[in-house]
């Protein structure tokens, strides 16, 4: 891998395949990080940054970050933890990939205590995490659980008669229902997050990047509101629209103001309601493709 990276070039890993993949793509092109990754190769030149990109394993990213093969990437709060003895830096929460790691049981066993499978066999792809989880439960009842690794399909375990109940991942639950599975107790709420080496050496674009990518999160969850309104309704309407630090206010020739105004994308229908009822016309919105704070 190192022959064909600049040497002086910040290294970013980005997961390869799985949940993450698509999701940390579209933020990163949204960032206004480009490259061109050729077919079947998991090396990438930036075009306009001192940066490759490297495609790895989600599970695998922590562990290069921390030994400094590379210098910044993105993965779960799960993978960082599972990991846990490997020192990186948590950048920042990234919003998406959400979803939970949860112990999970048959639902014809009807287990409603997860003490209930204290000393039983779990299968899981987090042997730490679920070991961490089980050892209090172990200690209190004087069991010993068994934990078994598998690297996938692990929801699939119970019904092959391999473990008693599972610890995995849930996002929507519709895989953990196809196997007719029910979570019994959640261990860790976890999603997508930027980590970095704490001593990288180029922890200028490390930094820009963050900027970038803060920049592409607010974009996502903003959109821009103007609307003009008489001096006489001024104070009413900006107080519905506050924005993130104020609103914009121009002064218009006809003595009326024009207001600009970020708002939640999820609020602004019933922003522009309170709006036009308040007394503001010409209201419009405006998509953001990206923006800096």
């Amino acid at each position: 891998m190192e022959s064909t990276i600049p040497t002086d070039h910040c290294k970013f890993a980005v997961p390869k395949k799985g949940r993450l993949y698509d999701q940390v793509t579209d933020m990163l092109k949204g960032a206004g990080v480009e490259y061109h990754r050729e077919p079947r190769l998991d090396i990438a030149i930036c075009k306009d940054l001192a940066m490759t990109m490297v495609f790895l394993p989600a599970s695998d990213i922590p562990k290069y970050i921390a030994e400094g093969n590379v210098d910044i990437g993105v993965t779960g709060i799960d993978i960082v933890e599972e990991n846990g003895d490997l020192e990186v830096q948590r950048v920042m929460d990234l919003g998406f990939g959400k979803c939970r790691l949860c112990v999970q049981a048959p639902v014809v066993k009807n287990v409603k205590d997860v003490r209930e499978l204290a000393g039983k066999r779990i299968v899981t792809s987090f042997p730490s995490l679920t070991k961490k989880f089980f050892d209090p439960l172990d200690e209190e009842l004087g069991v010993k659980t068994s934990i078994r690794f598998v690297s996938g399909s692990v929801e699939a375990a119970c019904g092959l008669g391999l473990a008693d109940a599972v610890v995995d991942l849930v996002e929507t639950g519709t895989t953990m229902k196809a196997a007719g599975l029910e979570i019994v107790q959640s261990i860790l709420t976890t999603e997508a997050i930027l980590i970095a080496n704490p001593q990288s050496t180029h922890q200028n674009i490390v930094d820009l990047l963050k900027h970038r990518i803060e920049g592409y999160i607010t974009s996502k969850k903003f959109v821009m509101v103007t609307y003009n309104c008489s001096p006489e309704i001024l104070s009413v309407v900006t107080e519905i629209t506050p924005g993130k630090r104020a609103p914009t206010i121009t002064q218009l020739t006809d003595g009326g103001h024009a207001v600009s105004s970020l708002v939640k994308k999820a609020d602004v229908a019933k922003v522009m309601d309170e709006l036009h009822l308040a007394g503001a016309r010409d209201i419009l919105v405006l998509e953001l493709s990206n923006s800096r704070m």
